[in-house]
Formats: C-alpha cells, structure tokens, sequence
C-alpha cells in the first residue's frame, strides 16, 4: 500500500499542536494550582444604638415591641444574654468600646470628658491592616474622630428633625429624619464613596432611642392608643435599698419632664414663643440648664422650641395631630400619685417605642443592600447600644446604675463563615471585649494595652463557654454629682450575684441574688449568712480591680495620687 507523504506529514503536524496545547494547559493548571490566593477579609459593620435596652426587642422576649430586623441578625448569628458596660453613660461606653480599655485608663470617666484621640484605637489599626473605615451618625466623644478614611458625625448629642452634621470638618444640615438620614449616608458610602477593592469596617451610629425619643413623622401618633404593659416594681418604694436608690433623680413621677419629655405643649404655646423669639437663634436645648428653677415649664418650652423650629410646617401638622390628644388629657385631668406614674410611663413608651420602629426598619435596610451586593455573608454585623435603659422599673428612667436593666448592653452578632445561626450564650462579656474580637477576626494582632479580650473562642464555639473563660464582669460609674444624681460605684457580677459598692459621699454595699431576684428588690448584704460569700466576692473584686488596673477607687486618694504623680 502506498503512503501519501503529504497527508502523513499534515497528521504529523496536527498530532504535534494537539500534544503542545496539552502540555501547555497542564503548565498553566499545575501553576493555578500551586498559586494560593489570600483569603478574602471579613467586612464589618458595627451598628451601634443610643440607650436601647434589651427589654424592648423581641429577640429578648419583649412584650413591648417587635423588632423584625434586629431578631433575624439574632436568628441568623448569635446572641449574648450577658453582655455589660464598663460605665453606663455615652461617652464613657463610646471610647472603652474604642480602645478596648476601662474608663481611668482610656480617660473618658464621665459626659464632660473630651476623648484623646491620638490614642490607640481599633479603627486605626483596621485602617494600618488594609481596611477602609468610615463612623457615620452619632459620636458624642467631644474630639473629631481619628482612624476613619471618612467621618460624618452628629455634633453633641444631634437633632431628630432636619439634624446638623460635621461632616469631615465641614457642618452641613439634612433635610429629613435622623434615623433616615444616617442609614442614607451609610448606604451611600458603601456604594458609591468606598474603594470596593478594600475591605471596609463601618461603624454606624443611632441617635435614636435616646431622649427626647422624638419619633419619625410617619410613626407620629402610631402607638397612640396602645397600652403597654407596666413592669411589676413601676411603684418601687426603694424599701431595703441604699441611699442612692432613695435619693437618684431620674423618677418618672417628678423628673421626667412633662413638656420636653412627653411633648405635652399646645401650638399657641410654641408658636407665641416663636414669635417673640424670631429673630434669636440661640439653642434654647443648651441654655435650660437648671430644670428645677420657678421656671421650669418656661424653659422645658424652650427647649422643645428648638426641635418645634427645625420641623417642615408638615411635620408640624403631624406633630400637633400626634400630640394633641394628649396634652388635653394631660391639662384636663388632675393627675396625681400612681395614677400620674401610670399615665407618664404609657406616653414615654409610646415616644420611645415610637423611635425603634424606623430604628429597626433602617437596619433592615442596609441589611438588604448587603444582601443584595453579595457582600451579606462576608461582612460581620455586630448590634449593640451604648448601654441599657430604665423603661420604668423600679419606677426610672435613663441608666448609670449597676442595676441590671441598663448595666446589660444587647449584643448580636452575625458572621455565618464561623458563627452557628441561632446561637445563645450566657458568656459573661463586655464591651471592652469588642475591639479585640473585631481585631481578631480581621487577622490584626490584639495590642497588650487593650484589656479586653476576644470573643471569638465564644463566637465561634456554639456559644459555649469555655472553662478559663472570666468569672465576673467589672464596673465603674463616676459621674457624680451630675445629672440625675446617681452616686459614684463600682461592683462586679458573676453568673449568680452582684456586688456594689458605693462610695464618694457615702460608703454603702449592696448584695443581689441575681437567680432568686433578678429585679435586684432585696438587698441582701446585712443578712449575717452571707458573711463567707461576701468575704469571696469582695476577693473576687479586688482581683478584678487588680487586673484592670483600677487600684484606686476611692476618688479623694485617686486625685491625689495623680497630683502626686504630676510634680
């Protein structure tokens, strides 16, 4: 048979391509393969409210409200039943959360303190580690913020309507609600201000719930005509408790304020202040210092002045349709005694509550932008507030006390590449512990002068405790005296009791059974049986004062031993 050379040769030609491009695709497979990418850093976003407590979300068996929102990032991650504050008040919880570090360390002990802000922060190393960093809404720490690539910030505490921003040095007003308006500011940076190609660590920031709880127009008189519940000691005589749960100011029957609290003004009253003060730009909110003053309903007025005049003329229709019932019912009635307190706590639910429902609607919001990007699953939402809040147990208001009700913060987190969905842990934790986690999750070495620890052992365990996990959490309050006149203390909390010590002006200890009285109504310290157990907590406090480096608590000997230090 003869062979056709030419036909062999074009055989011989394609035979040899075909075993080139074999080779070749091997080459480079063998390469992909041996290459190894970096693994792709979590997202964060840290939500942070404004005194809201855990008694008004349905994730926490709230009979209150429901918060849709807040109970699928519960659902879908974790949640901390014992999660506390390290000083409940703003500024103190704001910069511990910062530096990971206690109040006499980071030194912001109390509201007047300005923090430093050239002191270590997480944000600071998250942006050295490659993040892009943004805080958007409230600040309250008296200092521009430093370890953002951009701020955009509430000045002190903010306004409700139409509210003023310093944005990156700049102040600017919104048109619009303040809930709304930072989630808008938020949502915007993400898509279209950052850098999409770096990992971003936002820290979103509420106004809301804190007082005056002004609600927003479209939830204006919502809650109206619904009556809550009351809290079993709304009508707390105080009996068997120290001298600062007889002498605090923060009573709904006298110091929650009628006019500027519970919006009870008619339109005659602030529109005639309006006009004889036209042409006064004064921020009436500043100036009533002295509530206590004859005047007092005089300088509430002007005071709710200042957020009447910020409001569009629909807003104010929708304020006056709202309200006006109430300030008949009010001005009609002669209120006095449990009947007041009952009639004060229903309307202060009703604001409160009232600023949770565009809350929990604006997180749903970014939620769903995160969703929709595809960046939900990559980015570790943490929900916290600042601290807790008193919603009339023990017949209170506000927070600053050790008591359970406001020394607990919410804590939810949401991370599904390491976090079990529907976790629940009793892990004792503490917001000096977020900075630490975060860093630890973002593959950033935890700094040795942060004296938090990272949460992830718990986070990414179930919920489980592990066995050296701490035994007590601490506290300290210094703000006294001050507003609402809470006596300055210090205490620990274990899984079973609580331990105070309030000092200064007074040297008294309480002593709660947190199983048996979790409403802490009876203070047991006197009762001679409890004299070996409180010999172990006291050992207990110490240790933890030690650890934390609070070795002087008593605030006379605290003073002197920095005047000391200073010459």
């Amino acid at each position: 048979m003869l062979i056709n050379m030419k036909k062999l040769n074009l055989v011989f030609t394609l035979f040899s391509r075909l075993i080139l491009v074999l080779l070749l695709s091997l080459h480079f497979s063998c390469n992909k393969k041996t290459e190894k990418k970096a693994p792709k850093k979590p997202n964060i976003l840290f939500i942070m409210t404004d005194d809201h407590t855990t008694n008004a979300m349905s994730c926490y068996g709230s009979n209150l409200i429901e918060t849709p929102n807040l109970d699928r990032i519960a659902k879908e991650g974790i949640l901390f039943n014992n999660c506390f504050v390290n000083n409940s008040i703003c500024a103190p919880s704001r910069a511990a959360i910062l530096t990971g570090k206690f109040s006499h360390l980071n030194g912001v002990t109390d509201n007047a303190k300005v923090f430093d802000g050239s002191q270590l922060t997480y944000p600071k190393l998250l942006q050295k580690a490659g993040y892009q960093t943004s805080v958007i809404g409230k600040w309250h720490l008296g200092s521009a913020p430093t370890g953002f690539d951009y701020w955009c910030v509430l000045p002190g505490q903010g306004d409700y309507y139409q509210p003023d921003f310093i944005e990156m040095g700049d102040t600017i007003q919104v048109d619009g609600y303040v809930t709304d308006v930072i989630t808008g500011k938020a949502i915007k940076w993400l898509d279209k201000d950052r850098d999409a190609s770096k990992p971003f660590a936002m820290v979103y920031q509420h106004k809301a719930p804190h007082r005056n709880w002004i609600p927003a127009p479209r939830h204006l008189g919502k809650l109206e005509d619904v009556v809550f519940p009351e809290p079993e000691n709304l009508y707390d005589d105080y009996e068997g408790r120290g001298t600062a749960a007889h002498e605090q100011e923060m009573e709904l029957s006298v110091d929650l304020w009628t006019v500027w609290d519970l919006k009870v003004a008619t339109r005659e009253q602030l529109e005639s202040f309006g006009k004889e003060h036209k042409d006064d730009n004064e921020n009436f909110q500043e100036k009533a210092h002295d509530m206590a003053t004859a005047n007092k309903k005089e300088d509430e007025i002007k005071m709710l002045y200042n957020v009447f005049k910020r409001m569009t003329e629909a807003q104010k229709e929708l304020w006056f349709k709202a309200y006006e019932g109430r300030t008949n019912e009010f001005y009609s009635k002669d209120l006095k005694g449990k009947e007041l307190i009952s009639w004060k706590y229903q309307n202060y639910m009703r604001d409160y509550l009232g600023c949770l429902l565009s809350l929990d609607e604006n997180i749903g919001h970014v939620l769903d932008y995160l969703e929709e990007k595809g960046e939900l699953d990559n980015t570790i939402i943490v929900y916290t507030s600042d601290q807790g809040f008193f919603l009339g147990e023990h017949g209170w208001f506000d927070k600053r006390f050790m008591y359970e009700e406001v020394y607990r913060m919410p804590l939810l987190v949401r991370y599904p590449k390491t976090i079990e969905p529907g976790s629940v842990t009793d892990a004792l934790a503490m917001n000096i512990d977020f900075a630490p986690t975060l860093l630890d999750y973002a593959g950033v070495e935890i700094p040795k002068e942060m004296q938090g620890v990272s949460l992830r052992p718990v986070l990414d365990n179930h919920g489980k405790t592990p066995d050296d996990w701490r035994k007590s959490s601490y506290y300290h309050y210094y703000e006294y005296p001050s507003w609402h006149s809470v006596k300055r203390h210090y205490g620990i909390r274990t899984q079973k009791y609580k331990l105070i010590h309030f000092y200064n002006d007074i040297d008294e200890w309480e002593l709660y059974d947190m199983e048996k009285d979790p409403q802490e109504m009876k203070n047991i310290y006197n009762e001679p049986e409890n004299k070996e157990l409180i010999e172990e907590l006291k050992l207990e406090l110490k240790k933890q004062q030690s650890l934390y480096q609070d070795h002087d608590p008593d605030e006379k000997e605290h003073e002197f031993f920095h005047s000391v230090m200073e010459h």
